[in-house]
């Protein structure tokens, strides 16, 4: 058996980068780290939105929740590992900018709409409560572009993107409060 490893140049985008944005809660920054290990891991040249949503669900029950859970879920997770087992080729050439949200700050080894998307969960989270920015605000920044690779990725896995869309923004107090193992705290 062969196993993949990455031979990327230390030069490559995607393996540059800091994921310790004081902005973030532990739970996003978990995801940018894992997104950035998986873009490295896959030979992609930057973090893209799609990494991000497949970080995130891996990472934080909060942004499970969104999904409701059972086989949408499922569904969307084996389509993430498809892709992240070949599905994704095809982006490697391009850079996900779909130019329809301004990026203010560059960040390294993310796409611009990645990066993007960074910058308005923090801003979400800074008008919310002037918290750091929480797994489900970066996954309301990351659907709100409907031509990111994530909501791609959502549509082809069958997932109504304009009902989680309205689920993120109407039922912030279900994401509030999990305890260690994920469940709803009491």
């Amino acid at each position: 058996m062969q196993f993949r490893t990455s031979r990327l140049s230390p030069h490559y985008p995607a393996t540059h980068g800091t994921d310790d944005d004081p902005r973030l809660a532990a739970e996003p920054a978990a995801a940018l780290a894992a997104a950035r290990r998986r873009a490295v891991r896959d030979g992609d040249r930057q973090i893209d939105t799609a990494h991000l949503l497949h970080s995130l669900l891996e990472q934080d029950p909060q942004v499970r929740a969104a999904f409701d859970g059972g086989p949408r879920l499922a569904r969307l997770l084996g389509y993430l590992v498809q892709r992240s087992i070949g599905y994704g080729l095809r982006w490697r050439s391009g850079v996900e900018d779909s130019g329809a949200l301004p990026v203010v700050t560059v960040v390294e080894g993310l796409s611009p709409l990645a990066a993007a998307a960074l910058e308005h969960a923090c801003v979400r989270a800074a008008r919310r409560d002037g918290a750091q920015a929480r797994g489900v605000d970066l996954l309301a920044a990351i659907v709100a572009d409907p031509r990111a690779r994530a909501v791609e990725v959502l549509t082809h896995a069958a997932v109504d993107v304009d009902e989680l869309r309205a689920r993120i923004e109407d039922g912030p107090a279900q994401y509030e409060t999990f305890a260690e193992d994920g469940e709803p705290a009491s």
